[in-house]
């Protein structure tokens, strides 16, 4: 019988959270840098850090990744509630990449075809695992940024519209992988069930044990029995049924 509740927690070596991670820290740096006005500019460039479009984007990149924390914190207990928060992380990273596409539109720019070699570049780069050891928050934090290094070339960039498409393919990546958790954490549930009915399991095999503490063994093949009835009255039957018809009278 699988074990009653599952392993929980491990977000920091997946790729997802480690791209998540980098998402939301450039979405922070790219709404500082390209969604605020100077007055001495005449760019097309807007002063609004708490306006609807860095308010938006910026909780849309944070929900990506805290989402994917939670989902995996609540994996112990519920496999349906982790599917969903891995869902809403995916849902979010979703509207975010939205955003960037429009804000590529409204440059009178397309987003970069994924036959460009810029888009071949970056979906090419391959990330390492994450080498921890005994210190978890540093070591994920460390990690992130390590891998954001092979990104650079694209996210320093002075041009907006090269940030803005390095973050589309970035959060591209990032989709497909949360998708492929979404069907393993499916098969996960359907191979041994949520908590709930691993719960239940787990309380009629304690029933089960609990009726045969004190039953006598099987004069066939020496197992213990379990109480039963029947039309005539309780007997003890054989807790090997139907393999052994082995009884006895109360």
């Amino acid at each position: 019988m699988p074990e009653l509740f599952d392993k929980h927690g491990g977000f920091r070596r997946l790729h997802s959270f480690t791209l998540a991670t980098i998402v939301q820290l450039e979405t922070l740096r790219f709404c500082r840098r390209f969604l605020t006005f100077d007055h001495r500019e005449t760019e097309t460039k807007f002063y609004d850090p708490k306006g609807r479009q860095y308010d938006q984007m910026t909780q849309a990149a944070r929900s990506g990744r805290q989402n994917i924390i939670e989902g995996s914190e609540r994996s112990s207990t519920s496999k349906d509630t982790e599917m969903k928060l891995t869902d809403v992380a995916r849902a979010s990273l979703s509207e975010l990449r939205g955003d960037y596409e429009v804000f590529i539109l409204d440059r009178g720019q397309l987003p970069w075809s994924v036959h460009s070699p810029e888009a071949k570049a970056i979906n090419a780069i391959s990330l390492d695992a994450a080498p921890f050891k005994d210190d978890m928050v540093n070591e994920s934090a460390k990690h992130a940024l390590e891998q954001r290094k092979k990104y650079a070339h694209w996210l320093d960039a002075d041009d907006a519209v090269v940030v803005a498409n390095a973050m589309l393919m970035i959060i591209g990546r990032a989709l497909n992988m949360l998708k492929s958790q979404i069907e393993a954490q499916g098969k996960a549930f359907e191979e041994t069930g949520g908590f709930n009915e691993r719960l239940m399991a787990k309380r009629l095999e304690a029933r089960e044990q609990q009726k045969t503490v004190d039953a006598p063994e099987c004069p066939q093949c020496r197992k213990p029995m379990r109480q039963r009835k029947s039309t005539n009255g309780d007997f003890w039957g054989c807790s090997a049924y139907p393999e052994c018809k082995g009884t006895r009278p109360v």
